[in-house]
């Protein structure tokens, strides 16, 4: 089977010109290019060609960016700002993102390969409801009295209360499978706090945060409160993780760079938030209602091409239940349509690289020659792009690569069992611990099972389901913090304890 390759020419007018465009970093409310001169190609990767070109940032770049951010944070336009204005900022970014909706769309298909209809419909609706969740919080940070009793000060009176004051400048690193949604995690809960924010998108995806740049500054936030800064990882990024005017660093991506992170933050001891990778068990019981369970599994696994950290790419069924199970989630994957992400009835779209296809082509192959079997996929179309076939593997043993590290594509591996306490001990076996799914109609025994399951949201007759005031983080290798709901904006903070003797 050979794809079609992306037709820009049924994008908006304003989509192609902002492709079109190159582009710089956003400091200090103003379009600046690299000091060294250098940009970066981004690539369409339903095609393999450049599309446009971005700012090739590095320390120096970093530095300038951080210098706004720290001038921002202490001057009295945002640091005193009340926290109705704060709340209507974001709500106007909010709006304006939702007036944009459809070329915040485009761009993160063709940047990112991802369904044009599926980022219309979920990752830019889920961004703007982050955006306006965090709005509400600025006004809901208080803090509380306290009542302390020092025993060397038995007749003193003492007053106490604490609040909770922003970390100062974050620097934020977003990954390339969630561009948009993934920014809006970051930047919302520091903004609401009253931080400001050195923004990295990652070089394959860095057009989204550019146009949310340019919406910010048309909602009216102060110069300096959002700056974004584009280039490599090993460039930009790891110099914004050991910068010494940084605050906070939040991160999304591998385990891998997570751990460098960590190191670089032991500078100056800043604050770390890390989302990581996973490697999510989905377990089918006995009872589970299979029109659910099926095409669930299936999704739960496909969805943006795999390219989801909770993804659920191991998936446990019973015995009495397999061959019917991985059928039907193999059968869907054979008639899944391939192809590129402005075709509205395209399904899989192309993973974000051609790095990323080889990956994955290299863990199928790996899961061939240890003799697993392949029920639907393990290949690649004909023409251009980095596509892959949505693959399901079966004869699976526990020491396979395929079962134990994290593909990142749409690559599932199938295994029975024959006892729910081998299933729990399976599913828990990996180093990570992000999500997982459990998929049956006996409500008593999923409140037995889903504390027993390591992992940091456990989903009962669904997977991948995400919303702003759910706290979302793992256990394990998965990460440290969470991002979502009220945990989020309190990472934002500093808590400072004021005691006064009466």
């Amino acid at each position: 089977m050979t794809v079609a390759m992306n037709d820009l020419s049924v994008t908006r007018p304003a989509t192609r010109e902002f492709l079109g465009t190159e582009h710089r970093n956003f400091i200090d409310g103003q379009w600046c290019a690299a000091v060294s001169g250098r940009t970066l190609a981004v690539i369409d990767p339903a095609t393999g060609q450049t599309i446009s070109r971005v700012a090739d940032s590095d320390a120096d770049d970093v530095n300038l960016a951080v210098q706004a951010a720290r001038r921002a944070f202490e001057q009295a336009a945002w640091q005193r700002m009340k926290p109705a204005l704060r709340e209507r900022l974001l709500h106007r970014l909010a709006d304006l993102m939702e007036a944009n909706i459809d070329i915040l769309a485009e761009l993160e298909s063709i940047d990112n390969g991802k369904s044009v209809a599926v980022a219309t419909a979920v990752d830019l609706p889920c961004a703007i409801d982050c955006l306006r969740f965090m709005a509400g919080m600025p006004s809901k940070l208080n803090g509380s009295t306290l009542k302390p009793s020092v025993p060397f000060l038995p007749d003193g009176e003492l007053f106490a209360y604490a609040n909770y004051l922003p970390v100062g400048v974050v620097g934020a690193i977003v990954p390339w499978n969630f561009p948009t949604l993934l920014l809006a995690w970051k930047i919302a809960p520091a903004l609401a706090a009253g931080c400001t924010v050195v923004l990295k998108p990652a070089e394959e995806t860095p057009l989204t945060a550019l146009y949310v740049a340019k919406l910010a500054a048309e909602a009216g936030f102060p110069a300096g409160v959002i700056n974004v800064v584009t280039g490599y990882g090993h460039t930009a990024g790891a110099a914004i993780s050991g910068h010494p005017g940084i605050d906070k660093v939040t991160f999304t991506g591998s385990t891998e760079v997570g751990r460098l992170i960590l190191q670089a933050a032991t500078g100056n001891l800043k604050k770390v938030t890390l989302e990581l990778g996973g490697k999510s068990p989905a377990i089918v019981l006995p009872d589970a209602d299979l029109d659910i369970a099926i095409p669930g599994a299936a999704s739960g696994i496909f969805f943006n091409h795999g390219q989801v950290c909770t993804a659920g790419s191991r998936l446990f069924v019973h015995k009495s239940r397999f061959d019917q199970v991985v059928e039907g989630v193999a059968d869907i994957a054979r008639s899944m349509k391939v192809g590129p992400g402005l075709d509205p009835g395209t399904e899989i779209g192309p993973l974000v690289s051609k790095i990323q296809q080889q990956r994955v082509c290299a863990y199928i192959a790996s899961g061939r020659e240890s003799g697993a079997d392949i029920l639907a996929g393990g290949d690649s179309p004909a023409g251009d792009g980095f596509f892959v076939n949505p693959t399901v593997f079966v004869n699976t043993r526990p020491d396979m690569k395929i079962v134990r590290e994290e593909i990142f594509g749409p690559v599932l591996v199938a295994s029975p069992y024959d006892d729910l306490e081998e299933v729990i001990a399976q599913a828990n076996d990996t180093p990570y611990g992000l999500g997982a799914s459990i998929w049956s109609r006996d409500v008593s025994m999923v409140h037995k099972i889903a504390p027993r399951i390591r992992a940091g949201t456990v989903w009962v007759n669904c997977h991948n389901v995400i919303d702003a005031a759910l706290p979302f983080g793992g256990f394990k290798e998965s990460g440290w913090g969470r991002e979502n709901g009220m945990e989020a904006v309190r990472a934002y903070t500093e808590t400072q304890t004021i005691v006064i003797s009466l």
